[in-house]
């Protein structure tokens, strides 16, 4: 027994001491522990504002997904808010909320009504919760889209976006959701 003690020892590879100084104390500043509690809570939440932005152009199989994957969110209790668009993201989480709860849907348009596009108009037929900006009318479509972003980000407790490596518009829209402290999913399509 001895004979194997002793090899046991023998084998002990030699310790190395490093000094960790000042490094035994927690360096985590308050607005990480305020940021993470945050954070928590809003993933506890029974319901949620949820935002759903995206791409408009995907693949009929990631538009069902996201259509699914909203009407589960309705169910669940959560509030949609998204932005209106003929085809892509946007689309499929209108559609999705309406097969759920047309209720629980808020869809923000970057202008008017009016300056949407004819198949957009004939979607947002039924939506009870239509927020339009004709202060927005003189804008380009691109610079009002950045704007109604940025709003839809501010109402919500979540975002869950939809994009390429490549969008530019919406990896803008995710940088500002993660700086005012909201949970962020983002899935990349490509």
């Amino acid at each position: 027994m001895n004979d194997i003690l002793n090899s046991l020892e023998d084998d002990k590879q030699p310790s190395i001491m490093v000094p960790i100084g000042d490094m035994d104390k927690a360096e985590q500043s308050p607005d990480t522990v305020d940021e993470l509690a945050m954070e928590l809570a809003t993933i506890k939440q029974p319901a949620k504002r949820i935002a759903i932005i995206g791409s408009r152009n995907l693949a009929i199989t990631h538009q069902q997904m996201i259509e699914t994957l909203t009407t589960a969110l309705v169910r669940q209790g959560n509030t949609i808010i998204t932005s209106g668009g003929s085809c892509g993201t946007n689309a499929a989480a209108i559609r999705g909320a309406m097969k759920s709860n047309p209720d629980k849907l808020k869809v923000i348009l970057p202008q008017t009504i009016g300056q949407q596009p004819s198949d957009v108009q004939d979607q947002l037929i039924g939506v009870p919760n239509i927020v339009e900006h004709a202060d927005r009318a003189m804008m380009t479509l691109a610079d009002a889209s950045r704007v109604c972003n940025r709003e839809i980000i501010d109402d919500c407790n979540q975002l869950i976006c939809f994009l390429s490596h490549t969008s530019k518009t919406l990896h803008t829209a995710v940088e500002y959701a993660e700086e005012n402290h909201k949970v962020v999913t983002v899935f990349y399509l490509d």
